[in-house]
């Protein structure tokens, strides 16, 4: 089930690199690297995850008893992919501003076009 994840993270960065490359329009350029951070934060969490381990918890009733578990799912993963998709959200969201001013500028969203406008 996990090689799952995988095949669908990388997939996900695959589509999002392939959509920045080859698109010319601002806003799919924006939705390509949105689909790359998504599929980043995908693998993080997935290789940070371990099948049938408990949460990272110690109960003192265990802990005195010396039954400890050993197995855990390790919650620097998480919680990397947690901020990962708060600073993401705000990247999409000052690149589509960008995206916006540039359009009220140039009249274009097309990079060729606003490239050849320069010079």
């Amino acid at each position: 089930m996990i090689i799952v994840n995988y095949i669908a993270s990388v997939f996900l960065i695959v589509l999002g690199l392939y959509t920045v490359c080859t698109k010319k329009n601002l806003i799919k350029i924006v939705l390509g690297l949105g689909i790359t951070d998504y599929g980043i934060n995908l693998l993080i969490v997935s290789i940070g995850f371990n099948p049938g381990g408990t949460a990272p918890v110690y109960y003192l009733a265990d802990l005195l008893n010396g039954v400890a578990p050993n197995f855990f799912v390790d919650p620097v993963p998480q919680a990397l992919t947690l901020t990962s998709i708060v600073i993401g959200a705000c990247v999409d969201a000052m690149a589509l501003a960008l995206v916006i001013m540039i359009n009220r500028k140039y009249k274009s969203v097309d990079a060729d076009e606003i490239r050849r406008l320069n010079g």
